[in-house]
């Protein structure tokens, strides 16, 4: 198991019909280590705290192992690490395998899962699709949401270890 990407976006105000909408869900990659707090990865951010971000949503982890079935899905060959928000992008944490409350190591940070995700309709605005929300729901492929139990630096490539 291992941290494939480490992504991150500062919110950003999006058109979206006659609206305009603020979102941080444009994360893209990052290079180098990056300090992972409580409250999230330095240099990101959530544009609506009552429903993303906080103590138990401070990061968002996704396994790479469903980006050839999108591909394949919603006939795309762009898709990169940080397309569904997450700010991890991970290899060998599967949904069918990774449990609430279970703890993992991830370079200098400790963290903990809290909860599957459930998108909004920005996901929609990103993948400039209607029916993501439908899709998402029916793949089964949410990754989840985890909180900061020691805060460190972490970076792409470091090994993700099961602490319990």
């Amino acid at each position: 198991m291992n941290l494939l990407s480490l992504n991150r976006s500062l919110p950003q105000t999006v058109r979206h019909n006659d609206d305009l909408v603020t979102t941080g869900i444009f994360k893209t990659p990052v290079t180098g280590r990056v300090r992972l707090r409580h409250l999230g990865l330095e240099g990101d951010g959530q544009a609506d705290l009552r429903v993303h971000g906080g103590v138990d949503k401070a990061v968002y982890l996704y396994p790479s192992e469903h980006y050839p079935y999108w591909q394949e899905t919603l006939n795309r060959d762009d898709l990169t690490p940080g397309q569904f928000g997450e700010t991890f992008t991970v290899v060998g944490l599967l949904e069918d395998e990774v449990r609430t409350g279970d703890v993992f190591r991830i370079g200098t940070v400790v963290i903990q899962i809290t909860q599957p995700r459930y998108p909004c309709y920005k996901l929609g605005i990103k993948m400039r699709r209607k029916d993501i929300l439908k899709l998402f729901w029916r793949s089964e492929f949410s990754g989840f949401y985890a909180r900061v139990i020691e805060e460190g630096e972490v970076g792409a490539g470091d090994i993700i270890e099961r602490v319990s």
